[in-house]
């Protein structure tokens, strides 16, 4: 399973990518949303984690976009975000995020969760 984590916080994009890599899942991290869309469409990970605020794109954009793409819809997207507001949570599932979890997460509730979007996939 492929998935890709977008993160602008340099340490935990890296815990989650040895996290996940030690888990058996193919990692590809990247820092803004910009590079998260052009790597989404390049490499067609079967899981999406991505952080809301980053540089240029924000993770709502990315969800949206991912989330109105014909090939790419079916893509679970997981956010990820220190803002625990409920405007925000709201507007994430509006646009189709499948998961939420705030910051701070424990690792293994993050793997539950991609392991229970992975069997609904």
């Amino acid at each position: 399973m492929k998935i890709l984590i977008a993160e602008d916080e340099p340490l935990i994009l890296q815990t989650l990518e040895l996290k996940l890599k030690k888990e058996g899942y193919d990692v590809i991290g990247c820092t803004d949303g910009l590079d998260a869309l052009q790597k989404i469409d390049a490499e067609q990970p079967d899981l999406v984690i991505t952080d809301i605020m980053m540089p240029y794109m924000s993770g709502l954009e990315v969800v949206r976009k991912v989330k109105q793409d014909d090939v790419q819809k079916n893509i679970p997207v997981i956010v990820l975000s220190t803002m625990g507001q409920e405007n925000i949570v709201e507007e994430a599932f509006e646009l189709g995020a499948d998961d939420y979890l705030k910051k701070p997460f424990s690792l293994s509730e993050l793997s539950i969760r991609i392991k229970r979007l992975a069997k609904k996939g």
